[in-house]
């Protein structure tokens, strides 16, 4: 008999998270959704009077943190709720009325950066040496860094009136690709399966090399037929992020993109030139994947398809924090007996229900817990990663939030993505030296081997793809089908090798991936990955130093940009080192891999 799953109201309170530090009952989220309403009128009393003096700017910035401390708490509790359970319709009334009165507080809000950003320089200036604005000074001086890339009020509102419009070429391909195109079925021993975008990567992991091969064709001939649509939509969103970036005085998109974080050009290309270099240890993994899979030719289909088969490894919930526990040793007392506290407490809604939400995530907050939902499979050992992860960027908000002032903790994804990937390097560790099972070093290797393929040599190869079809238009070259397909297969070749066979139809993935809709954002998954792997080996070999360092970037939070709170921890991201060291622990693992499977 199949596993029964439970709806929300049979779900044991001890199994679900505890939102009372949000807010102690529906009744009280009500009357605090009320009252952040009734905030709202008194924001415009600010309006006109920024630049009058330190003291009336101060206190327009502490009104503003008390709207967004309520905001914050009203947000959260509607979230989480609906995410429990997407069927409810309380929950999404809940949420409705909550984005109701968050987007008039925006608008209410709006003329604050406009105005601050136009005070004068001089006046500006003795206003940040006023002892009075101190607790501000970080949150100012991010803000005034763009002033010189704000246009004129007529000129800003212009602007805002077109961001509608602007994201047409986004939602466009997401309704073409997820809803119009129909890509059909396939036929598997299990019966036929849906093939969608959502099933096409679990399709291509099946042992069946005819399902794998049937699954790509089949895929990217339905791209095929609507290229032509989907390269004009690619090259309406590159043409957006030029104009905005240009319209802003910025010299290119990607510039533009990388001001935000404060990250030089030279990081990204930095980047793209290390992973170049490190080309042949991932050609050397493709060839092993050939040998182990037997087959007389790797096609690019048959790269996802699993070496190792699952190994069977039951942890109970409360095993699986166990063991977390015990890996996060080299990180103290205090890290792990406050995050196993919390798995075990309040902070995790645990199991699967009728109408939750899918997947995993960590929303921290100031004002409640930083809360966790997954949906724990005690048979699943990646669940276990997966909790260690979310675990991870919930002590990072933990930590931040003792340690800054709401205007500074939230921190940035490019920090994100360390914390959490960090937790999971020292899992990996752990349970590698705590198994005498062959297969099982094979399986924990193999997965440690996959993500780094998936977050630094993938990701670095979209990141390198960005750029140069960004670099085209912004040097008088057309984007058409045949240039981007041109210059996406350049890339196949060179990340996949000599072993992987590629079809007609594989530099069509260029059209595919809807993250470059959100120009230069996926270099960020790459260096945060590089990143926690190097401060992973520095703080399991050091000592008491390495250990406080990692703490030290945890309780930065957002006061710093990405680059200085990284070096707390103890690498330096404008150097190419980390991102090496991430590589060269790939190459050392896929000669582990070898030498277990041949």
């Amino acid at each position: 008999m199949g596993k029964t799953i439970p709806s929300r109201e049979n779900v044991k309170k001890e199994h679900q998270w505890n939102l009372v530090k949000l807010f102690e009952s529906e009744n009280k989220w009500e009357e605090s959704l009320t009252d952040l309403e009734s905030m709202i009128p008194a924001i415009s009393s600010y309006k006109g009077k920024l630049s009058d003096s330190a003291q009336s700017l101060k206190e327009c910035l502490v009104y503003m943190n008390k709207v967004d401390l309520l905001d914050e708490r009203l947000g959260v509790y509607a979230f989480l709720r609906q995410a429990e359970d997407q069927g409810n319709s309380d929950s999404s009334g809940r949420m409705s009325r909550y984005m109701r009165i968050t987007t008039q507080a925006g608008a209410a809000s709006s003329f604050f950066n406009p105005e601050l950003l136009s005070i004068e320089d001089v006046k500006m200036k003795a206003f940040l040496a006023d002892p009075t604005l101190n607790e501000f000074t970080i949150t100012l001086n991010k803000m005034l860094r763009f002033k010189p890339h704000v246009l004129s009020e007529k000129e800003e509102t212009l602007l805002a009136k077109q961001q509608e419009f602007t994201t047409t070429p986004s939602k466009a391909f997401s309704a073409l690709t997820n809803v119009d195109i129909e890509f059909g079925e396939i036929e598997t021993k299990e019966g036929m399966q849906p093939l969608t975008n959502a099933t096409f990567g679990l399709l291509l992991q099946n042992e069946d090399i005819e399902v794998r091969k049937k699954t790509y064709n089949q895929f990217y001939n339905q791209l095929d037929i609507h290229k032509n649509t989907i390269a004009e939509l690619y090259n309406g969103s590159v043409q957006t992020d030029i104009f905005k970036s240009s319209i802003r005085n910025y010299t290119s998109a990607r510039k533009a993109s990388l001001f935000t974080d404060d990250v030089p050009e030279e990081v990204y290309d930095s980047l793209v030139q290390a992973v170049t270099e490190s080309l042949p240890a991932l050609h050397e993994y493709y060839e092993l994947r050939k040998q182990v899979l037997g087959l007389d030719e790797l096609h690019i289909y048959d790269t996802k398809t699993p070496l190792i088969k699952d190994v069977k490894a039951v942890h109970t919930y409360e095993e699986a924090v166990d063991k977390i526990y015990c890996a996060l040793e080299p990180l103290g007392d205090e890290y792990r007996k406050t995050l196993k506290e919390g798995l075990l407490g309040n902070w995790v809604d645990r199991y699967e229900n009728k109408g939750k939400r899918s997947g995993a995530f960590s929303y921290g907050t100031y004002s409640g817990e930083p809360y966790i939902m997954i949906n724990y499979n005690d048979e699943n050992i990646r669940d276990m990663f997966t909790l260690a992860h979310e675990g991870g960027h919930s002590m990072h908000s933990w930590y931040s939030v003792r340690n800054n002032p709401i205007q500074n903790y939230n921190y940035t994804i490019f920090e994100a993505e360390v914390a959490s990937t960090f937790n999971e390097q020292l899992l990996g560790e752990y349970l590698l030296k705590n198994t005498d099972s062959k297969e099982m070093k094979a399986y924990l290797i193999g997965n440690q081997i996959d993500d780094i393929l998936a977050t630094v040599y993938r990701q670095t190869m979209f990141a390198e793809y960005e750029h140069i079809c960004h670099k085209m238009v912004e040097e008088g070259q057309p984007l058409t089908v045949d240039s981007l397909r041109s210059e996406y297969r350049n890339l196949l070749k060179k990340y996949f090798g000599p072993s992987v066979m590629l079809e007609e139809t594989s530099d069509l993935e260029g059209l595919r991936i809807p993250h470059f809709y959100r120009a230069f954002y996926v270099y960020k998954y790459a260096t945060g990955l590089s990143a926690s792997i190097s401060l992973a080996r520095k703080v399991m070999t050091g000592g008491v130093k390495e250990k406080e360092d990692y703490t030290n970037f945890l309780k930065s939070g957002g006061s710093r940009f990405p680059l200085e709170s990284l070096k707390l921890a103890g690498v330096d991201m404008s150097s190419p080192e980390p991102v090496k060291t991430a590589l060269n622990h790939f190459a050392e693992l896929v000669k582990e891999l070898k030498g277990l499977l041949l």
